[in-house]
């Protein structure tokens, strides 16, 4: 039997990728959308600190999804209700 060892690292065949919304000019009265991973506490920690942004910039929570699954990926369904919903994401892993 043998094992094969993968480097995850780059090729040197591209430069670092840089997958970054662009900032929100203002959070006052923004509409928030909330993802958990299912763990312990993710529910109230993403809840928690959307009631900061609610309490300081007027947001409000749109949309709520667990996605009960913390070693899968969400599904790309949630997230673009997520994106059609709010205007910026809070997510958290929680235990």
């Amino acid at each position: 039997m043998s094992i094969e060892l993968m480097d995850p690292g780059a090729d040197g065949e591209g430069g670092p990728t840089r997958l970054e919304a662009p900032r929100l000019e203002s959070l006052d009265g923004k509409k928030i959308g909330l993802l958990s991973n299912g763990k312990a506490n993710a529910e109230l920690l993403v809840r928690e600190t959307a009631a900061r942004f609610e309490q300081e910039h007027g947001c409000s929570v749109v949309h709520f999804i667990d996605k009960r699954n913390a070693g899968k990926p969400a599904d790309p369904a949630y997230l673009a209700e997520l994106a059609a919903q709010a205007d910026f994401l809070i997510t958290a892993v929680g235990d």
